[in-house]
């Protein structure tokens, strides 16, 4: 019996959140992860994982990782995972880099100082949305087929792995670090191959992996999955994909789970249950807006499935995705369902700011690190009903008795409002519940738990929270608004009741004392005596417990209800310290200590003495400030103009441009005739490339006909002998097949006269490359599908056509490898440093907007500079906003003191408002704004009106450090 008690101890302080020191902080070196059919466990002990996917590679600020892990950590959740993006880190074969926006061992060190377990996910494909699905340019030029055991391909991977594998490996929480599972591959269901997936396994283990290996299956992955015990390249530990909710965003208030009931299934028998990607949000393939996918995946549909999964299919690891989707900023997207937004509809909206979702997972959350029976249950008799639209699963823990019961709809399409009573046994008693499911909600009930010092028979609140602080138990208990709520609680005599707060009716008999309630607003009910410690019971409802937080100390854990955000707490001297941010000025309660009499507040310009007084709840009570002032943002003004596409004129010197003269290609898709175009074949693997073709005219031509591949929402744009022609879009991936060898047809007729016969002629082509295609399904005809020009002729004419062609400058050998592969294409203006702060501007023309300028086809800079000197001690999130209808014919880059942080207009998708995160944003200094605008057509004005506006503002935040980078002019 006392060993049991130790072992339910021991899992409940694994379970409770952590200092922001990390999980591992205080774990000994021969620390390892194992796992039973149950759950993961961490030195022994059960843990149930809760984690938000998170891609740094998506947030190029390191400064702002420590606040969006923070954010995660006060959010409820005890993990992230992480995808590490081989074509980010690797810019030409055989070249690596782990600096600066891309040292992914300072956010794995920033997770473990925010408190947070790592699932590490570095692929070697990762898909995500991401161009090539993470698989860098330059791998479509290495023989053999992607995610295959195939010789090229294997040198390629291997060497990825044995950079990225190391690093991770030291991370691991074995070494003091944070790393508890390590994902091979991503989704592997098509065209697989066991031996590929093997050795992924064995070079990380030969690299120092030691955690647990596991990765996620999708799509019924058929003869796969029938692998996963004991078959070649089979994972210990194998997860499962879940996306019940689909990606119908325009339809959110209508979608139900049309992708299933979202009960992730067993794939092993030993081990636990692994939602390793469950949904949390969603793409937005029909351009209907981020807000519209987060109310697809809102509060409702997380309460329902979430809680389902929880209790139906017994699992204990979730990762949701996404927590933060960040931005696909430079050329990082994939071009078929993404745009530079990549909010996905998160808990944490792109601009850093939290959502009701974000309430929910912190609801959930807190409720899954508190209830340590949660980590081992097996299936149990439910509760019955009286009325049949209420349905009930139940669960039960074989160790502790506690019990656990699902009260949802029968119909999980209904929506009405209905009440019932439970009959519940417990080991305790046979107790009757009042319940209510209004719409699509669902409540997980806890009965037969040693509540800290106290012992709840049942009760039909949820829990959120409950921890000793000051010698007693206090607990955080909700329900739905206006629903009726009864706790009883068992007690060997009967003990003194006092309601402080709230309308609540009790009574004892039999050693049980009930509590009866509606849940409104905030009760307070402290019981002391009968035979136990004193207990505060906090009940209320949704809203209410999402103003609680709860941070961990060196002694006991702090609650706190109030503010914008607690980051962490430590009691010193009788002293409460809160590194908190507060939007606006507003009521702090702190639960703490009773020896604890005084409240400073951290977080901003610096400490902050709270007034308080002593409530009869045994809290510390006081007002908050919020922002002392608010940001001042300037207008937009002092615009300079400078038409561009030199390029276009038949005298633009390209001698030093690539001549394009391959005969052979390691694309699937072969040229018809004449050389090979492709951009990747010459080391142009990213945004805008031009090509110019030489050809002797004879007068009689009559069509120039063109095809080119650039991804959904790319372009192209011709001129011959400096005369604009027109442009046509670019072939897609679902263009390209057998039966479609014209993938991105463009005719365009040559004017009468143009060209003169015996004349050199020259055609001038800017492709608008949007990104390479994943390779989901690992079929080369995917992944190394082309980009930019794949055939060209002159109608009309014998004449051979002799090709240069030029992208990013340097190409694989970056100019500028502090922004990287994935910030700058192959304009004129990036290749001369337009887009840099620095660059001498003052020859251009100036004009009072973008706007107010006729835009003629072609490619046209528009430059600004502005100050900031955004409040100290306040974290503003500052935004760039387009006014006016997003344009169709103009596509425009966003530059921020030299990065790319956007594209906008040219049906690219709906997004309006764009991200300047700090760290790239200079908040207290001057910034350079660059726009290039590419259009098809002429237009009365360039984009605009242009401003900027801030998401949000709070009092503290993290400090930001200035994100180096080179100005013009480049010197590599």
């Amino acid at each position: 019996m006392v060993r049991k008690v130790l072992a339910v101890l021991a899992a409940l302080l694994v379970l409770l959140p952590v200092p922001l020191q990390g999980p591992a902080a205080a774990a000994p070196a021969a620390s390892r992860v194992t796992y039973d059919h149950h759950s993961l466990m961490i030195d022994g002990r059960r843990v149930v994982v809760q984690a938000a996917e998170i891609h740094y590679f998506r947030l190029p600020s390191p400064g702002l990782w420590r606040d969006v892990l923070e954010k995660i950590r006060a959010g409820g959740f005890n993990a992230v995972s992480v995808y590490f993006d081989w074509a980010y880190h690797s810019p030409k074969p055989g070249v690596y880099d782990f600096t600066g926006v891309r040292d992914v061992d300072r956010f794995l060190r920033t997770a473990e100082r925010a408190g947070l377990y790592v699932v590490a996910r570095p692929g070697p494909y990762i898909n995500a949305e991401t161009t090539g699905g993470g698989f860098p340019g330059w791998l479509k030029n290495v023989p053999g087929r992607g995610r295959s055991s195939d010789p090229g391909f294997t040198e390629a991977y291997r060497d990825w792995l044995h950079h990225i594998n190391p690093i991770i490996a030291r991370h691991q929480v074995g070494r003091g670090g944070s790393v508890i599972l390590y994902n091979a591959e991503n989704e592997y269901a098509a065209n697989t191959d066991a031996a590929y997936m093997q050795d992924i396994q064995d070079q990380a283990r030969a690299d120092g992996i030691d955690v647990p290996i596991t990765t996620n299956d999708c799509c019924d992955a058929a003869d796969w999955t029938s692998t996963w015990a004991t078959g070649p390249g089979a994972v210990q530990m194998p997860g499962v994909d879940d996306y019940p909710q689909s990606f119908d965003c325009p339809n959110a208030e209508t979608v139900w789970g049309p992708w299933g009931e979202g009960v992730t299934e067993r794939l092993r028998d030993d081990a636990p249950v692994f939602a390793a990607e469950y949904q949390a949000g969603s793409i937005d393939l029909e351009n209907a807006g981020y807000e519209r996918c987060r109310a697809l995946t809102g509060p409702a549909y997380m309460k329902y499935f979430y809680k389902s999964n929880l209790m139906v299919s017994g699992a204990t690891l979730f990762n949701y995705y996404m927590g933060f989707g960040g931005t696909n900023w430079g050329f990082l997207a994939q071009p078929n369902d993404v745009y530079t937004s990549y909010d996905y509809g998160a808990a944490l909206t792109e601009a850093r700011q939290p959502t009701t979702k974000y309430d929910e997972f912190k609801r959930q959350g807190y409720f899954l690190q508190s209830v340590a029976p949660l980590a081992k249950t097996d299936p149990a008799a439910a509760p019955t009903t009286d009325n049949p639209a209420i349905g009930v699963v139940a669960r039960t823990n074989p160790d502790t008795g506690t019990r656990f019961a699902l009260v949802r709809h029968a119909d999980r399409a209904a929506t009405t409002t209905d009440a019932a009573t439970l009959s519940w046994t417990v080991p305790d008693g046979t107790y009757a519940l009042p319940v209510q499911v209004a719409g699509r909600d669902a409540h997980v009930l806890v009965g037969a738990y040693d509540l800290g010092g106290q012992r709840l028979a049942a009760s039909s609140s949820e829990i959120m929270t409950h921890a000793h602080i000051g010698g007693r138990d206090v607990a955080v208990l909700y329900g739905t608004a206006g629903s009726p709520g009864a706790t009883i609680l068992r007690y060997p005599a009967k003990p003194q009741v006092r309601v402080l707060e709230g309308d609540v009716r009790w009574a004892f008999a039999g050693g049980d004392l009930r509590l009866d309630y509606t849940h409104r607003g905030l009760a307070r009910v402290l019981v002391s005596g009968g035979g136990r410690r004193p207990l505060l019971l906090l009940l209320g409802t949704d809203e209410t417990a999402a103003t609680f937080w709860r941070a961990g100390t060196d002694a006991a854990p702090v609650l706190v209800r109030g503010t914008s955000l607690v980051r962490s707490a430590a009691v010193e001297g009788g002293t409460v310290r809160l590194t908190a941010d507060t939007a606006q000025a507003g009521e702090v309660e702190v639960f703490a200590d009773v020896q604890a009499s005084r409240l400073r507040l951290a977080g901003g310009a610096g400490d902050t003495d709270v007034r308080v007084t002593r409530t009869p709840s045994g809290s510390l009570l006081g007002r908050v400030p919020g922002p002392r002032e608010a940001a001042r943002l300037p207008a937009l003004t002092g615009w300079r103009v400078h038409d561009e596409a030199p390029e276009a004129a038949p005298g633009f010197d390209d001698s030093s441009w690539r001549t394009a003269d391959r005969t052979t290609t390691e694309s699937p898709m072969k040229p018809k005739a004449g050389p090979v175009l492709y951009a990747d074949d010459y080391g142009f693997h990213y945004g805008d490339v031009w090509y110019r073709g030489r050809f002797t005219a004879t007068g009689a031509e009559t069509t120039v006909a063109l095809n080119a591949i650039t991804g959904r929402r790319g372009r192209y744009l011709v001129w011959l002998d400096g005369r604009y022609l027109g442009s046509a879009a670019g072939g897609t991936q679902a263009d390209v097949d057998a039966a479609n060898p014209d993938p991105g047809p463009g005719r365009f007729t040559v004017p009468a006269g143009l060209l003169k016969p015996g004349r050199t002629a020259t055609l001038a082509v800017l492709v608008q490359n949007m990104g390479h295609n994943d390779d989901w399904t690992a079929d080369d005809n995917r992944f190394k599908q082309p980009r930019g020009l794949v055939a060209a002729s002159v109608e009309g004419s014998p004449a051979t056509v002799a090709w240069k062609i030029q992208g990013a400058r340097g190409g694989e050998d970056l100019t500028d490898p502090v922004r990287g592969p994935l910030n700058t294409g192959g304009l004129y203006g990036e290749r001369s440093g337009w887009h840099l702060p620095g660059y001498p501007d003052r020859s251009w023309k100036e004009v009072a907007a973008p706007a107010a300028r006729p835009l003629a086809p072609g490619v046209t800079w528009y430059r600004t500079e502005f100050g900031l000197d955004l409040p100290g001690g306040q974290d503003v999130s500052v935004g760039l906003r387009f006014g006016g209808a997003v344009p169709a014919g103009s596509r425009t880059m966003v530059y921020l003191n030299g990065w790319n942080i956007g594209q906008y207009g040219g049906d690219i998708g709906p997004q309006k408002e764009f991200v300047l995160p700090a760290g790239l944003l200079r908040e207290h200094g001057r910034n350079t704004l660059a726009l290039a605008v590419t259009s098809t057509a002429a237009a009365t004005g360039g984009p605009g009106p242009i401003g900027l506006f801030a998401y949000g503002a709070v009092r503290g935040g993290v400090p930001v450090p200035d994100v180096p980078g080179p100005s013009y002019p480049l010197t590599r």
